[in-house]
């Protein structure tokens, strides 16, 4: 018997990737054959990086794991999940707080392709308080990051904010 189901998409704004969302990479990829990291594209939001530095970035940090792609997307998750033939998504929580709004969403999509499922996973206890703004404050205000995220998310980090 396969211990692995089929791919899984896991979508995100990732701006920037910290240790949290490889975490539950990490996991994601012990139960899945393939993960694909799908970068939304929000129009109602300013990200701090650019697709194309994302992709490079979030390429670079998934970088051990072969099984893994980074992807992006403007529309619906499920419309991309449903394009690609992927009936699972996998979601990252933190804390009861993040429940809430993952299940409304899991709801909605499973509303819309019936066949469309999502996995949630915990992520480790020291990530629990971890978000991709609180990088981006710490990173601005020249606090240390290593804790947050990789060498080389850390060094685009403060780059960007050197030239801001």
């Amino acid at each position: 018997m396969n211990r692995f189901a089929d791919a899984a998409i896991y979508p995100g704004s990732f701006d920037p990737i910290t240790f949290g969302h490889l975490n539950i990479l990490e996991r994601a990829l012990g139960i899945f054959s393939q993960v694909i990291l799908l970068v939304a594209i929000n129009p109602n939001k300013k990200p701090l990086f650019s697709l194309e530095e994302s992709r490079a970035m979030i390429s670079e940090a998934i970088s051990d794991w072969p099984q893994a792609k980074v992807d992006f997307h403007d529309g619906l998750t499920v419309d991309y999940a449903r394009q690609h033939n992927i009936r699972t998504a996998v979601r990252g929580l933190r804390a009861v707080t993040d429940f809430e709004h993952e299940f409304a969403m899991a709801l909605t999509n499973r509303s819309l392709w019936p066949e469309f499922d999502t996995v949630f996973l915990m992520t480790k206890a020291e990530y629990m308080y971890l978000s991709s703004s609180v990088v981006r404050e710490v990173a601005q205000m020249g606090g240390q990051l290593n804790q947050f995220v990789p060498p080389c998310i850390e060094r685009r980090l403060r780059e960007k904010f050197q030239n801001a």
